[in-house]
């Protein structure tokens, strides 16, 4: 069975280059330029595995995956970047990406890493494996909170803020993502909490000490 593969880049000549290289022998589910689309395509699609550009307006990559990984958990993460920042590489890989590489790869390593991330493993090259290693190496040990456990990265960030009482608004102004992303992050946070009201999220954020 062919692995299905989406593709998300907002540089349209890059996704058309994506994919002349990958459909010979890999099957193309879809592509989008703009994390709305990538979203949408990707519920339509719900291909195997998502190639994901880290730097896109209204969220990037971060957003894509946090957004599909809630309805979709099935469905693996690539990100494919031309950034090697490490903040860029642990940040992806904290919201539930599988791999990471840089746009410099070949196409044959392209491929290699896609059917790897399809079959489980973890993809990186050598020096960003060693960002994640020394991040994770590096953080002191949690206590488990099984609530806050079940909450995405992105949608802590929102909830500290819906805490200190900003506006959907002023949420989406200071992720970068729309009212309406926010809303639906909201949305999923008081479902998966059980609490039905911004007030109960509030005295809960402040009762977890995310302030």
């Amino acid at each position: 069975m062919s692995i299905r593969v989406f593709i998300v880049d907002d540089h349209e000549l890059f996704r058309s280059g994506v994919r002349s290289e990958l459909q010979a022998d890999l099957e193309i589910a879809g592509d989008a330029g703009t994390v709305a689309e990538a979203i949408a395509g990707i519920r339509t699609a719900r291909p195997d595995v998502v190639l994901v550009d880290v730097h896109m307006p209204a969220g990037g990559g971060l957003a894509v995956i946090e957004a599909i990984r809630a309805e979709q958990p099935e469905v693996r993460f690539l990100a494919l970047s031309v950034s090697d920042a490490a903040e860029d590489v642990i940040g992806v890989i904290r919201a539930g990406a599988r791999g990471y590489v840089t746009k410099s790869i070949s196409p044959e390593d392209l491929q290699s890493a896609i059917r790897r991330i399809h079959d489980g493993d973890a993809v990186f090259s050598p020096r960003l494996a060693g960002f994640v290693l020394d991040a994770f190496a590096a953080e002191p040990a949690q206590p488990i909170d099984p609530e806050l456990d079940q909450l995405s990265p992105r949608e802590r960030e929102g909830l500290r803020y819906i805490a200190r009482g900003y506006t959907h608004k002023e949420v989406g102004g200071e992720l970068g993502i729309s009212v309406k992303t926010v809303e639906t992050h909201v949305s999923s946070v008081l479902r998966k909490l059980q609490l039905s009201s911004r007030y109960e999220l509030s005295r809960w954020a402040a009762d977890h000490s995310i302030v």
